[in-house]
């Protein structure tokens, strides 16, 4: 449980509250109405909030007429709420701004039942959310603990906060200390100092490694259907938006791909396990991983038959395996509230009938939860007889002779491992100059589209690289089974 603390708002702050939206802390409400008293309820069960009464769902300024009897109105359904819910008022021109503070003795009800919050929406709670609401209430959410290692001056990194606001639409009208707080991720002390959530720590660190290790994001290629050879890994722990973004990027590399034509000059790329299905899961393991287990890393782990997406934590107390994609219970409240602002996260609950229903329309057998007390394990099966074949007819057999070159070959070993310059690619074969013989290869190669350039508007730049395609990633996997 987290103390709430209300300051009265100042226009700016007033205006990016209507820019961001209703959130897991703020509800608008045209007029007053019927159900005012639910969503007090929900605010005090969950992490208190701001009810704006004259303000549309859309955000538009609607506005009322409000006297005392109003307010008395308000306040008496804060009062009949068992047990009471502490509320406090304020008034900006013609909104009513309710103040809800989180209950100190919850569960709250009122006469309609118990609510809770859950992302943006106030849901009712159920018989078994109620008892499951019970048991668990009072463990502290990681995301709303002050991360005592950040200190704001060093570790805040105002880019990234910018780059936030923009993918969520909201304009930079607050100084960044008033955003962070509108974004309930930081709040100020005693002091008049400013002290970051671990939620803001997530998302807003200069390089979050300098904060936590345990919030890594591990990436790893194997080879075969076993975890015995790793042709690839990669750590990513910069800022969990970057560790999804990363994250993805290294699916997207190695993951088998057929291209399609519908007569238009663009081909389409359909990759074998759909992007969008990897993606939500790895959003998924990221945000609803347990915080306070601090022995693992998320992993995402690709096998020759399937890929592994792997969150540590175990379920979320007060959800069954029988519920999983049935009920949203949220782990990490806040995290979840900010990646639904910049759309990593569609609406709350329905992620799992999405990404069954992705992998099931690409013909792919469903994905495989398992469940244990420390981890929450997705598993993602390829089909196995597309995975061999990367589609592009009319270069095919030309690769297939060209990459039968012992040194084409060592090349494509090579950029395995790394992106690498000509030079580097030299070195790696053993040789300390960079032949007209390996300019052909690697020419040949950039043909076959299997290399590509890393800077790939500067082909003749002189900090030139090269990586490893999808493409060439399947045809080097294939000479090595034969």
């Amino acid at each position: 449980m987290t103390q709430n603390s209300f300051s009265p708002l100042s226009l700016n702050e007033l205006k990016m509250i209507l820019e961001k939206g209703e959130g897991y802390r703020i509800e608008f409400k045209e007029k007053l109405g019927s159900g005012i008293d639910k969503e007090m309820i929900a605010f005090a069960n969950a992490s208190g909030g701001r009810i704006l009464v004259g303000v549309a769902d859309s955000g538009i300024i609607k506005g009322l007429k409000i006297t005392n009897n109003l307010k008395s109105q308000i306040q008496d359904l804060a009062n009949n709420c068992e047990p009471a819910v502490i509320i406090t008022m304020e008034e900006f021109k013609n909104i009513l701004i309710i103040n809800v503070f989180e209950g100190i003795d919850k569960p709250y009800k009122c006469s309609s039942g118990f609510y809770n919050r859950v992302g943006p929406n106030s849901q009712k709670m159920s018989r078994n959310d109620i008892i499951d609401f019970v048991k668990t209430e009072g463990r502290v959410r990681f995301d709303e603990i002050v991360c005592r290692k950040f200190e704001y001056e060093e570790h805040f990194d105002e880019k990234k906060l910018n780059k936030f606001l923009k993918i969520a639409g909201i304009s930079k009208v607050l100084e960044n200390e008033l955003i962070l707080k509108n974004l309930d991720v930081a709040s100020v002390d005693e002091l008049k100092k400013i002290v970051i959530y671990n939620a803001g720590a997530l998302f807003f660190s200069r390089n979050l490694d300098d904060i936590y290790f345990h919030t890594t994001v591990t990436c790893a290629l194997f080879k075969g259907k076993e975890k015995h050879t790793v042709l690839d890994r990669r750590n990513f722990n910069e800022d969990v938006v970057s560790s999804v973004d990363y994250a993805m990027n290294f699916l997207k590399k190695y993951i088998a791909v057929r291209y399609e034509f519908n007569g238009k000059p663009q081909r389409i790329e359909v990759p074998e396990i759909p992007y969008e299905a990897l993606r939500e899961a790895v959003v998924n393991a990221i945000v609803h991983r347990d915080y306070f287990q601090k022995g693992a890393n998320v992993m995402i782990e690709i096998y020759d038959d399937r890929i592994e997406i792997i969150s540590p934590g175990g379920l979320v107390k007060g959800l069954s395996p029988e519920e999983f994609g049935e009920k949203s219970v949220l782990r990490n409240p806040n995290m979840a509230n900010l990646f639904q602002r910049i759309n990593y996260i569609e609406k709350m609950g329905t992620g799992i009938k999405r990404m069954q229903n992705m992998v099931i329309r690409a013909g792919l057998k469903p994905i495989k939860f398992d469940f244990s007390d420390l981890f929450v394990t997705a598993t993602f099966y390829k089909n196995t007889v597309v995975n061999e074949e990367i589609v592009d007819s009319g270069a095919e057999s030309r690769a297939e002779s060209r990459a039968e070159s012992r040194a084409e070959l060592e090349i494509l070993s090579a950029l395995l491992k790394s992106e690498m310059s000509m030079q580097e690619i030299a070195n790696a074969l053993n040789s300390n100059t960079v032949t007209g013989y390996l300019k052909r290869s690697v020419r040949n190669l950039l043909t076959d589209e299997l290399v590509e350039y890393v800077l790939s508007e500067k082909p003749n730049s002189r900090l030139q690289k090269y990586r490893l395609t999808k493409k060439g990633f399947y045809r080097l996997k294939k000479k090595s089974m034969k």
